[in-house]
């Protein structure tokens, strides 16, 4: 039996930890390196500081940004990212990514780089795709009408994040494949706290294909001549994993199998709203796991023992009782990708933490 269809998911995801050298229109830059390959999709994040989260990726460019945490629209920083490079990327002045004396978490995908035209659905879109890793990036023309998008994945995807990117007020319209026991009628905003709400026109009550996803008429990510942006996950056996649990309300929570250590986890509550709970294993070292930030807030990095969890060798496992992820009647969703697989291909078993 195969345990992976990737022996070293630290090729195709990577976090990085820094700290900003710059002083605001002080000129400084600072290459981040050590992510081990050149990314094409860079999230950033504050952690000592209030910030908002900035998102980068190669289909749009390098130097422009989105904000997880707001409904801003796209926005060109040219002393931001301005650059990805062969082991990382380059940062100019801009204090939301590299103030001086300011730590900073850096998630880096490697995707498909430069993008390609893609003609599978009736609106073409541009797409970076990376079927061994699952992951496609692509942007498309909005019609407001109902059409489908190709993805690229050749598998169906598990997880949609899509959004209009040039006008503000957008929502980050979220499609999971276990929101609920029907979730193309239904969406999460990756913006808000909302619970999980019934929409047709977001999705047109379709299931994605493994070619293609249907947009439904809704403005929020189908806004006539407006660009969107789209991210597309489809599930890889040891490296990646979206999927639901139901809370316990106990500091002895629910064990949750991956079928490898995971280097990174989003956990969201969807019958009630509450934030987006993001963790990772750089920032925390070794269990208990509780440092956190929420891409749907520009706050601080924090910590609470109520909001913790174990990063296991094939999973995770709750400790904490906090609404956010663990409450006693709650239903959760998460997406996870992997530090190393439980055990590779050649039968080596990975460690625990």
């Amino acid at each position: 039996m195969a345990y992976t269809t990737i022996d070293k998911p630290t090729d195709y995801f990577n976090t990085k930890l820094y700290t900003g050298n710059a002083v605001d229109g002080s000129g400084t830059t600072q290459s981040v390196t050590g992510v081990g390959f050149q990314p094409d999709w860079v999230w950033i994040k504050s952690r000592s500081a209030t910030k908002s989260h900035y998102l980068f990726d190669v289909v749009r460019g390098a130097t422009k940004q989105l904000n997880s945490n707001n409904t801003n629209d796209e926005n060109t920083g040219t002393t931001s990212l301005t650059a990805f490079g062969s082991d990382g990327f380059t940062l100019g002045s801009e204090p939301e990514v590299n103030e001086q004396n300011t730590t900073f978490v850096s998630w880096n995908w490697k995707v498909g780089g430069s993008p390609s035209s893609n003609s599978d659905g009736s609106i073409t879109s541009s797409v970076s795709v990376n079927q061994t890793a699952g992951i496609s990036i692509g942007t498309f023309t909005g019609t407001a009408s109902v059409g489908t998008v190709g993805h690229g994945l050749n598998a169906v995807p598990s997880m949609i994040i899509n959004r209009t990117i040039t006008s503000d007020g957008k929502d980050w319209m979220t499609y999971h494949h276990k929101n609920t026991s029907a979730p193309q009628t239904d969406y999460l905003a990756l913006n808000s706290t909302n619970a999980t709400a019934d929409f047709e026109d977001v999705w047109n009550d379709t299931d994605p294909t493994s070619s293609l996803f249907t947009i439904g008429d809704s403005s929020q990510n189908n806004t006539g001549s407006g660009t969107s942006i789209f991210y597309a996950f489809a599930e890889k056996k040891g490296f990646s994993r979206f999927g639901s649990f139901q809370g316990n309300g106990s500091n002895d929570g629910s064990y949750i199998h991956l079928g490898f250590k995971p280097a990174f986890l989003i956990i969201r509550r969807t019958d009630d709203g509450d934030n987006w709970v993001m963790f990772d294993n750089k920032r925390n070292e070794f269990n208990l796991t509780d440092k956190r930030l929420y891409p749907n807030s520009n706050a601080a990095e924090a910590t609470a023992s109520s909001v913790s969890l174990d990063l296991l060798s094939n999973g995770f496992k709750l400790r904490g009782t906090d609404s956010q992820i663990n409450n006693a009647s709650g239903s959760y969703i998460y997406m996870a990708f992997a530090e190393a697989p439980f055990v590779t291909s050649t039968g080596i078993p990975t460690t625990a933490r």
